[in-house]
């Protein structure tokens, strides 16, 4: 039996791209919501075309069509907000072609609307970090628009790393150790904040030890992508377990 008088969860809808890293949404809405279950985060997938770290595929990837045919099964499900769960295929329109993707999507889904990228953008932006580093998957050529993007938002990037990784496919099957090496390869001792900018890639579990290893904050692209569906419901939900970004209340 419904309970009536319990307000309804803050129920963020993500269009995810493929299948690779999903499960990282179940397990930060249970970290997040906990027993109450007042945070919902339910996904639909987006067709992804050709897995290709590739910048014609990422056009195709992040195309109007693509995302709109997701959103009506993010309205059944009480979304309030919807994000755009992709860095890649956002950054890659550049910085005035993601806000124009983004306004489409929130016109096309009647709801506040934002992508991965502009996720990374804000964090940044609320850790109060300067300079940055980029550690991605991604290859270079890649990796160099997402730099461009970060510029743009008002960041200097003083190190950034591609690993030539062309398919989300294989992002996916990294592990803890893998993610790791990723992050130390890619720090730089004047950056402020390391971005791992992958929404393909495992890192909910790893946060902890990804600043500790570090020592310094890291964002990554699950972790800010459902704290930017929050801030877009107004929700500052603080969490120890999910690194600097959720600690700080106010954020």
């Amino acid at each position: 039996m419904v309970d009536s008088t319990r307000p309804a969860p803050d129920t963020v809808g993500f269009l995810y791209p493929g299948y690779s890293a999903e499960d990282e949404y179940p397990r930060l809405e249970g970290m997040l919501g906990g027993d109450s279950g007042d945070i919902r985060l339910p996904l639909a997938h987006t067709d992804i075309g050709e897995d290709a770290h590739r910048v014609d595929a990422l056009l195709e990837m992040g195309s109007a069509a693509r995302l709109a045919a997701g959103v009506a099964e993010l309205a059944e499900r009480g979304a309030r907000a919807v994000v755009w769960a992709c860095t890649s295929a956002s950054f890659v329109f550049g910085w005035e072609g993601a806000h124009e993707q983004v306004r489409e999507l929130s016109e096309t889904a009647g709801l506040p609307a934002s992508s991965t990228s502009f996720a990374f953008a804000h964090a940044v932006q609320a850790l109060g970090a300067e300079r940055v580093a980029i550690a991605a998957t991604y290859p270079e050529d890649v990796a160099d628009h997402f730099r461009a993007f970060l510029k743009a938002a008002g960041a200097e990037v003083v190190a950034m790393r591609g690993s030539g990784i062309i398919t989300a496919a294989e992002v996916g099957t990294w592990g803890r150790e893998e993610v790791l090496e990723l992050a130390r390869a890619g720090d730089h001792p004047e950056a402020q904040a390391v971005l791992l900018p992958d929404t393909a890639l495992h890192t909910a579990a790893w946060i902890p030890d990804l600043e500790a290893e570090l020592g310094k904050p890291v964002l990554t692209a699950n972790q800010v992508t459902v704290w930017e569906g929050l801030r877009l419901l107004g929700r500052d939900p603080v969490h120890d377990r999910l690194g600097t970004l959720f600690a700080r209340s106010g954020g």
